[in-house]
């Protein structure tokens, strides 16, 4: 008979350093990047759809919002998902693990998909729109935890692993919006969302029957338990913040229209939170406080990149429904299809990335370069809308809008799979998955910023919008150029 045991252990250890048999990197990627990859499917999917869903009349099946309102809760929705990386990287240290944390939220994603698909109105908004960001923003922390324990920390192998669990992640990303958004054309909003939680169910049952033989003990380790007084604390404080929020919207105070510009705020605090638990710990070495350090103007370069990209679900997605010819051979293509532009260039150039960071070793750009480019080819996108302001309805090219996020896709090709990878390697031993957690919290303003930024959208005088924001962008990048030795020796040797 087989010794388990000894098999378990060797697959453990084969995985985490020394496994080569996805194409040189260890199976449990594959596994990882499937489970994401559904997730994604399950989560763009959804998203392609849901500002249609807010703002649409009652006739044609949405919940008639205002276009302010349906872009203002989309783009807090999107912070609420990175947001709730603090929550899951919080779980994982704390309390569970990353691999078990990870499970739990692929759970609570499923739920959320089918409170969406089954609650009618603003109710199942609510409660599905929680229980997936809550469940999206523990799993992307927690995927990319495991995935970074696979790998040693000088490994060089890992930014190729990053691009390659990238490509995986898009293919989701590429078909879930072509499948709910021809399912929302032929049968309504609901099946859309239903599909969705399908997409969610087969991830799952992917990922825990593959899970004991791929992902071994990695994301196991709890890094920095919490004690039984400490839960109770904690538990007392959850209460009442749920309290606080739920009498707040009650009263009034929030509303659908103030929603992003609160997760701005409230995921700034967070930020600037974390980076001072981090930075005054004691349970950090000199060396690892200097590396947070070196965190932070890349933090800002990134929040500013997602300010601008994550606009693909509110302003990019008013300017596909009103402002885009979407006519093919006669046939007029569902909005939400635009959603998967994107994804196509991350798959067919996630792996030309993959293969000229790996050719090109230890002399490819520092990371605050990666970072500085992102920002700077964000910037140039925009400016590429110029040429088609002041048009009227269907005036710009469908062929232009391709052109225009194929450079969304060189620019998030050098800054967000880098940026995951970066923050495994910068962080400090008792705050391993907390650090990637302030990656995904900077992504959580820049995705509730896309939502307050599409408030000075203007369809009648679009070229300020494009001008300015274009120009920061690329101002923010020049900036990172210029202090790229000072925040290179600030990572002490990790590149």
């Amino acid at each position: 008979m087989e010794d388990v045991t000894s098999h378990d252990t060797a697959v453990t250890d084969r995985t985490q350093h020394e496994d080569r048999r996805f194409f040189g990197h260890p199976m449990g990627l594959a596994n990882l990047a499937g489970i994401e990859m559904w997730e994604r499917f399950s989560f763009y999917g959804m998203q392609g759809i849901l500002v249609y869903y807010l703002y649409y009349r009652l006739s044609d099946g949405g919940l008639g919002l205002s276009q302010e309102a349906a872009t203002s809760i989309v783009g807090a929705y999107g912070g609420l998902v990175y947001l709730s990386a603090v929550l899951g990287a919080w779980v994982a240290d704390r309390l569970l693990g990353a691999e078990r944390t990870l499970t739990v939220a692929a759970v609570t994603i499923m739920c959320g998909h089918i409170a969406l698909a089954l609650l009618p109105n603003l109710v199942g908004v609510g409660i599905g729109l929680v229980c997936i960001a809550v469940g999206s923003g523990s799993l992307k922390t927690t995927t990319s935890s495991v995935l970074g324990d696979m790998y040693d920390r000088g490994d060089e192998r890992r930014d190729a692993a990053f691009s390659i669990y990238y490509m995986g992640v898009n293919l989701g990303a590429l078909v879930g919006p072509l499948l709910t958004g021809l399912i929302w054309d032929m049968k309504g909003f609901h099946w859309g969302f239903g599909l969705a939680a399908i997409g969610m169910a087969v991830g799952l049952v992917q990922y825990l029957a593959l899970r004991r033989s791929t992902i071994g003990d990695a994301g196991s380790e709890v890094t920095n338990p919490l004690d039984r007084a400490g839960r109770i604390r904690y538990a007392v404080i959850t209460a009442a913040v749920v309290a606080l929020v739920a009498l707040l919207s009650v009263t009034g105070v929030i509303t659908a229209e103030r929603l992003s510009d609160i997760v701005v705020g409230i995921t700034l605090v967070a930020a600037v939170a974390l980076f001072t638990v981090m930075l005054t710990s004691r349970r950090i070495t000199k060396e690892e406080r200097s590396r947070v350090v070196s965190f932070i103007p890349m933090f800002v370069a990134s929040a500013v990149f997602w300010s601008l990209f994550q606009q693909q679900f509110t302003v990019v997605a008013l300017y596909a429904d009103e402002r885009l010819d979407r006519s093919l051979l006669g046939w007029e293509m569902p909005p939400s299809w635009v959603t998967s532009i994107n994804p196509i260039f991350i798959i067919v150039l996630a792996g030309v990335f993959a293969a000229m960071w790996t050719r090109l070793g230890s002399r490819q750009p520092s990371s605050p370069i990666k970072f500085a480019l992102g920002t700077i080819f964000m910037g140039v996108a925009f400016l590429l809308f110029l040429p088609f302001t002041g048009g009227g309805a269907n005036s710009t090219p469908l062929l232009a809008l391709v052109l225009i996020l194929f450079w969304f896709t060189i620019a998030e090709l050098c800054l967000s799979p880098v940026g995951q990878s970066l923050s495994t390697k910068l962080a400090p031993e008792a705050f391993h998955t907390q650090m990637i957690a302030l990656f995904f919290l900077s992504v959580a303003v820049g995705s509730a910023g896309a939502g307050s930024l599409a408030g000075f959208y203007d369809t009648d005088n679009e070229k300020p919008y494009f001008l300015f924001l274009g120009l920061a962008s690329i101002v923010v990048g020049l900036l990172m150029v210029a202090g790229n030795r000072w925040i290179t020796r600030l990572m002490a040797g990790v590149r």
